[in-house]
């Protein structure tokens, strides 16, 4: 199950459905008499809950689509919303007791850079896209940072991060202040390489080598986490420029 930010809102959200939809399991739908619940309800509850269905039960469509009754409209539905609220409200328990209760990360807890520039490409299941438009923004906002046109990604890295003094057109990226220290040099080095490591060995292969099949989804969030930790790094340092 992918992780939902606001379990409780989501539960609610399935609740909600199950209440429109409680008189909806006889034939064609027929309500009882008296209910004051229309088909619109449900339409525009349905928009809302699919979307939850899609973050924790990915396959359910499929799986709904294998019993489909067109005079049982909404049965299918219903059955799914049970699934899933039962999914939420027993996740940790579940992961507990199975011992799989590691931490887990959610993209939309990525650095806004990465996750605003992949997010479309990602919901659709283009992944290497995604991570491909991560790295065109990330590259975009350094830029911007440092009120630069050129150069750009690797060269535009190892130039920001560099630990020589600000030249006339060369600002530099400082994620701690220089006092001189080891500690100085290894942040700098170690910057410039993991943003040589996000674009040569992550950006260039999913943009470039057009045979290469599609990320599994855990894949692709690992190569986005990689461009969130540059996000952020070149979001907290200062800029220093030329003198």
């Amino acid at each position: 199950m992918n992780p939902i930010a606001k379990p409780d809102w989501a539960v609610e959200q399935l609740a909600l459905f199950l209440s429109l939809t409680e008189d909806y399991g006889r034939p064609r739908g027929r309500y009882a008499v008296g209910a004051e619940v229309t088909e619109e309800d449900i339409l525009g509850q349905a928009h809302v809950i699919e979307q939850i269905f899609d973050r924790v039960e990915p396959e359910w469509l499929e799986r709904q689509s294998l019993s489909f009754n067109p005079n049982m409209r909404w049965n299918g539905h219903r059955e799914t919303a049970i699934r899933v609220r039962a999914a939420i409200l027993r996740d940790a328990e579940i992961r507990e007791n199975l011992g799989d209760n590691a931490p887990r990360l959610s993209a939309s807890s990525l650095h806004p850079w990465v996750w605003d520039g992949a997010m479309s490409l990602w919901q659709s299941g283009h992944f290497r896209e995604a991570i491909t438009a991560a790295a065109r923004k990330v590259n975009a906002e350094t830029q911007n940072k440092l009120m630069l046109r050129r150069p750009s990604e690797v060269s535009l890295f190892n130039q920001s991060f560099s630990a020589d003094p600000a030249r006339a057109g060369q600002p530099r990226l400082r994620i701690m202040p220089n006092d001189g220290s080891d500690t100085y040099a290894s942040t700098q080095r170690g910057a410039r390489a993991l943003a040589e490591g996000c674009y040569a060995g992550l950006r260039n292969p999913n943009s470039h080598e057009a045979d290469l099949g599609e990320l599994p989804e855990h894949e692709a969030l690992e190569q986005l986490a990689a461009f969130s930790v540059l996000a952020r790094w070149v979001d907290c340092a200062t800029v220093e420029f030329a003198e």
